[in-house]
């Protein structure tokens, strides 16, 4: 009876432990969001390695030949050794009369399994088992930050300026709570003469997210002609609910856009919805990219008129399509060529990237010579 008594109060603190591991495990499943069976393989994993680094014999120990239980009801460990009649490797093999010591009906060829005392490891042994677990605690949170920063590619977040590089890069912190992370804009894709400062609030558009050594590796962009579209569905309800559209936008970011916008519903004004009452929602715009102009123009099934519309402000005489290429010939007032130009050619180059036409503007003088 005393013998029954010693055994379950030997047995009580194993299945206590594997309740505690476990009762750990799904606290830190709801605050960091790792997954139970990820963090138990790891715990397995360090455990295998504590065992082989526990003395130098155990050094050379196949981790296969290593088992670790570890459940609800308790945590174990055995090695695994294949039962032999002549020892060749102390590492893998018994000799069948030590296995039968162990278990007497043991045979040639059988795997015994010897029980292994966990709390024999040693204090080096103990660390590399933290370490392991820590590790395996670090990668899967860069694993669960990652999954959730790739889905938000293409899209706007806001973040927090941390540090100006001397290369001209900028870091940023975008991301609440447990799912912060590091973002860089790239000299390349902030705007032109566009300051930063620590701790300001900037809103910025994702690239690109690739894995890295220490964790997710987010590109960001102020430049693309993507934040014009993502800052228009923010500031406006008609593009948001699908009543407008935005199908083309042209950018040279810091000086000027060019958006083209349709209405998927009758009666609906795609440029008056997206200017805003007051000009406000497309003010909002042009406040956040640092003034840069915007025209917002109705996209058109003509290529003619879209191309018409496209070279706006300007006035347009005519518009002729070149047969054979995708090309036009554009007649203007002789006193708007240099409107329809713009400085340094930048309104036809919008126009034209705009409407994928190649476009060749003519004042109406030489026109009719």
């Amino acid at each position: 009876m005393a013998r029954n008594t010693k055994a379950k109060k030997q047995a009580a603190p194993k299945a206590e432990i594997g309740a505690e591991i476990f009762a750990s495990l799904r606290d830190l499943e709801k605050i960091k969001g790792i997954p139970v069976d990820y963090m138990v393989d790891r715990l397995k994993q360090a455990l295998t390695n504590a065992y082989r680094k526990d003395s130098e014999e155990n050094r050379d120990i196949p981790t296969e030949n290593i088992r670790v239980e570890l459940n609800e009801q308790g945590l174990s460990m055995e090695l695994l050794k294949t039962a032999v009649e002549e020892v060749e490797d102390t590492n893998t093999q018994i000799h069948i009369d030590a296995a039968r010591n162990a278990n007497p009906g043991a045979q040639v060829g059988d795997v015994i399994a010897m029980p292994i005392d966990i709390q024999r490891f040693s204090r080096i042994a103990a660390q590399t088992a933290k370490q392991v677990v820590i590790q395996g605690i670090r990668e899967a949170e860069r694993g669960t930050i990652y999954e959730s920063y790739s889905s938000k590619s293409q899209e706007l977040l806001t973040g927090t300026v941390l540090r100006l590089d001397p290369s001209g890069d900028v870091f940023i912190r975008v991301g609440n709570g447990n799912e912060q992370s590091d973002a860089v804009l790239r000299a390349s894709e902030q705007i032109p003469g566009e300051t930063y400062k620590e701790g300001q609030l900037v809103r910025v558009y994702v690239l690109e997210v690739r894995q890295a050594a220490r964790g997710p590796m987010i590109q960001v962009s102020r430049t693309h002609p993507n934040v014009v579209r993502r800052l228009f569905e923010l500031e406006t309800p008609e593009i948001a609910d699908g009543q407008v559209e935005i199908r083309n936008i042209a950018r040279e970011a810091g000086s000027r856009s060019k958006i083209a916008v349709r209405a998927t519903l009758e009666g609906v004004d795609p440029v008056g919805a997206c200017v805003g009452p007051r000009g406000g929602r497309v003010g909002a715009v042009v406040e956040e990219l640092c003034g840069e102009k915007i025209d917002i123009i109705v996209w058109n099934e003509d290529p003619c008129e879209y191309v018409r519309a496209a070279l706006s402000p300007a006035d347009v005489l005519s518009v002729t399509l070149i047969p054979g290429q995708k090309a036009c010939r554009v007649i203007v007032p002789d006193d708007q060529l240099s409107l329809a130009i713009g400085k340094e050619g930048q309104n036809a180059r919008l126009a034209a990237r705009l409407t994928s036409y190649k476009i060749d503007i003519k004042p109406a003088s030489q026109a009719e010579e």
